[in-house]
């Protein structure tokens, strides 16, 4: 038989002493199928626990850590019991204003993590450019035959795929500096092989070939001078260039300043020769 008590004011149930204090033994019981409540529900106990098998919300958002009131101060977050196992956990560290996953030794009593093992995480390949990255994504990017070995003892590798570009910016000659604050130095242990082409990268700029102390510039082939356009400018160094052949029979002609202030070409020996002979 159904039944119905009504009061015009506040109603309370009291179970033994130290209800209001929340310390009291006694328990009160409802025992039913189903337990309706149609207004708004207040615990105002310490811990609340539901031991339900399926627990359903429909609040759009969860809120925790509710009685927060000090900016990015305090941890918080879900934690996944696994009985025996360390427990997983999904938490905002507020110290380091970042979003970790992973184990951990503490369970849902803390007020802080202090110790965490990061964990796994699966995604799905990003198709934004703000989506996180998957390793999958990763290699596929920037996957293929040219490999760069990461400086570092555990032999981790990045590798560029073919038609891609890997680009060190920053300073001049084979040393460069990346964006700060890291730096990226490329040293050059071994001889340059195969190399068919040497180009200045500035308009009307020098190449200059410097050795090592009294070391010479070596050129064990031939050498090779393409026609100069006009007559370089002398100065205290001796140029060497290319020109239509004249006087000499060479068409090979140095400038140098302290010499002349114009061009000589250097003399063939039969030039030289004849000329020995017409002048006796």
């Amino acid at each position: 038989m159904a039944k119905t008590l009504r009061t015009s004011g506040d109603y309370t149930v009291k179970a033994g002493a130290g209800y209001d204090s929340g310390s009291g033994s006694n328990t009160i019981q409802l025992d039913a199928r189903y337990v309706r409540i149609p207004g708004d529900l207040t615990v105002a106990g310490t811990q609340t626990t539901v031991d339900s098998q399926t627990l359903t919300i429909e609040d759009q958002f969860i809120e925790v850590n509710r009685n927060n009131s000090t900016a990015g101060t305090e941890d918080s977050g879900i934690l996944f019991n696994q009985g025996s196992s360390n427990n997983q956990l999904f938490y905002y560290d507020a110290d380091q204003s970042e979003f970790v996953v992973g184990a951990t030794t503490h369970d849902a009593s803390v007020s802080a993590i202090t110790n965490i093992t990061p964990g796994k995480l699966r995604l799905a390949d990003p198709t934004e450019t703000d989506h996180a990255a998957t390793k999958n994504y990763v290699d596929t990017q920037v996957g293929g035959g040219f490999s760069l070995k990461v400086a570092g003892d555990d032999s981790t590798q990045i590798t560029v795929a073919t038609g891609n570009t890997l680009q060190f910016t920053g300073g001049s000659n084979i040393n460069t500096a990346g964006a700060e604050p890291d730096t990226i130095t490329l040293n050059l242990d071994n001889d340059l092989t195969n190399i068919t082409s040497i180009t200045s990268d500035t308009s009307n700029g020098d190449l200059t070939l410097v050795t090592n102390g009294t070391g010479d510039v070596v050129i064990d082939d031939t050498l090779t001078f393409s026609g100069a356009a006009s007559t370089p400018t002398a100065t205290t160094v001796t140029k060497l260039y290319n020109k239509t052949p004249a006087g000499g029979g060479t068409g090979l002609y140095f400038i140098n300043s302290q010499v002349s202030a114009t061009e000589g070409e250097l003399i063939s020996k039969k030039k030289a020769t004849a000329l020995a002979i017409a002048l006796g």
